[in-house]
């Protein structure tokens, strides 16, 4: 039992971890879009913080991932941690050096000013510096200090930009004081964000410096070798997977959508991610179960009756964020200039909501050790969003660039299901989940996208109502014999 309830209290510190910046970034959107000039700096934003998400993926190299796997099976552990910290130190040593060398190269190449350029490059080699160390805390079982760093950086990071967008420009003109007045620059606002993300890592690998100063800087070029090997599949299903999630903004700067509209599609974008903090919640809890209950006789079932239950929450969840997107962006996009982009939010919830259902027929692949089936979808996934970006945002600006995400996530999800009948056949209630999408589908549909209805609340009340009442009526002898058990 106390297995059990240590794996509860660490996926309950991990889980706060990887959840808490999700909701520091649906803070950061309101006061990036109160506070930025214009619709286009928040697109200059949101393609530097994509170029961000990409690079970094690349400068890990899926080091992180083979640094688990083969500190749980070498004897000499710390022949692991120093290999792994030297190959990343010297790599991101590398990329710093060559980053700041051609800057002004890449400056040029990708129309963004050279200093966000130099604030992007040491952002980036510092979070790489932390990769390892962050590793080892979870490797040697240390969530709490694991959870307070992570959580430091993020709230950080937000307490500064608070500081530099909202409240320097009041303090800093006309203000005697000197050290206000020099750090307050007029029109520097997207500087005062990346000096804010720089910060943050800074901090944190100060406070991880000692996983540098303890080790004995041995290198085990033969470990190294092996750790490579195993990393590198991960590195392209990263790829693909920061492509699927982030790539688009990057594509719609290239082909010259203007930056007024990226600036407005990301703002409203942040909408559908109120599904991606679901879903994140749910995998970190549910992940350690899967395994755990692989070899019961009836686990086939278990993951059958999870997934199905998922559905239901995810849709409920799904179709409330739509039928009150028009309340919500008061407050995440509290300007009514981004407010034409409001037409992808429907699109972004459900692609969400299928990548959460896509995690959950995932877990056939994983339990017969077949996690390169992961990577070859998720490159399904990332050719499916290049070649529909390419072919729809022509004509469609950043609409297209929405199809092509829930294309993408719902492709992920189909030929997951498929292929793994075919492997680890799990008897899912597919006529019951495809009643419960399709419903979800159809009244998401006819609460934003007719005019009358989408002003209507009453009736957006009515078709939550009517859901949840088909909820009850087809689940209705699985919650009564719940509430006969809890009776008894």
């Amino acid at each position: 039992m106390s297995l059990y309830k240590n794996l509860f209290k660490q996926t309950l510190i991990y889980g706060l971890a990887t959840v808490f910046p999700r909701i520091i970034s649906f803070i950061l959107n309101p006061l990036f879009v109160y506070y930025l000039p214009d619709k286009s700096k928040m697109g200059e934003v949101s393609v530097i913080f994509a170029y961000l998400v990409f690079f970094n993926v690349v400068i890990s190299y899926g080091m992180e991932t083979s640094f688990f796997r083969f500190y749980n099976s070498e004897d000499n552990k710390k022949n692991v941690v120093s290999t792994s910290i030297v190959s990343l130190f010297l790599s991101s040593l590398g990329f710093l050096v060559l980053g700041l060398l051609f800057r002004y190269t890449l400056a040029s190449w990708s129309d963004i000013k050279v200093e966000y350029i130099t604030y992007t490059i040491w952002i980036l080699t510092l979070d790489a510096l932390a990769i390892i160390p962050f590793s080892k805390l979870r490797a040697e079982k240390k969530p709490i200090k694991y959870a307070t760093i992570k959580i430091a950086n993020v709230s950080i990071n937000l307490l500064l930009n608070v500081f530099f967008l909202a409240l320097l420009p009041k303090l800093g003109i006309n203000n005697s004081n000197r050290i206000l007045s020099a750090i307050y620059v007029e029109n520097f606002q997207i500087g005062y964000i990346f000096v804010s993300n720089l910060t943050a890592s800074l901090f944190t690998v100060l406070v991880l410096i000692p996983n540098y100063t303890s080790i004995s800087w041995s290198f085990d070029k033969a470990l190294w070798k092996k750790m490579m090997t195993y990393g590198l599949p991960i590195l392209f299903a990263g790829i693909a997977f920061a492509i699927n999630e982030h790539f688009d903004k990057i594509l719609l700067d290239w082909m010259h959508v203007p930056m007024s509209e990226i600036g407005a599609y990301s703002a409203c974008y942040k909408i559908g991610m109120f599904m991606v903090l679901f879903r994140t919640a749910y995998t970190l809890g549910i992940e350690p179960f899967f395994f755990s209950h692989a070899s019961n006789e009836n686990a086939q079932q278990t993951y059958a009756t999870i997934t199905k239950y998922f559905v239901i929450f995810g849709s409920f969840i799904c179709l409330f964020v739509i039928v009150f997107a028009d309340l919500l962006k008061r407050v995440l996009v509290p300007n009514n200039a981004y407010w034409d982009a409001m037409k992808v939010v429907p699109l972004i919830v459900l692609a969400n909501f299928f990548l959460g259902i896509y995690a959950n027929l995932s877990v056939w692949y994983k339990l017969i050790d077949k996690t390169s089936i992961g990577a070859y979808i998720s490159l399904i996934g990332a050719a499916i969003t290049l070649i529909l970006n390419w072919l729809l945002i022509p004509s469609m600006s950043y609409y297209g660039s929405a199809i092509a995400t829930i294309a993408a996530y719902g492709s992920m999800m189909i030929i997951s299901y498929k292929w793994g009948q075919n492997h680890y056949p799990i008897p899912y209630d597919f006529n019951r989940i495809f009643s419960y999408l399709g419903l979800t589908i159809l009244f998401s549909a006819i609460s934003f996208y007719i005019p009358y209805l989408r002003e209507n609340y009453l009736v957006k009340i009515v078709l939550l109502a009517l859901y949840l009442y088909f909820i009850y009526y087809s689940e209705k002898e699985t919650l009564l014999r719940i509430v006969k058990r809890k009776a008894k």
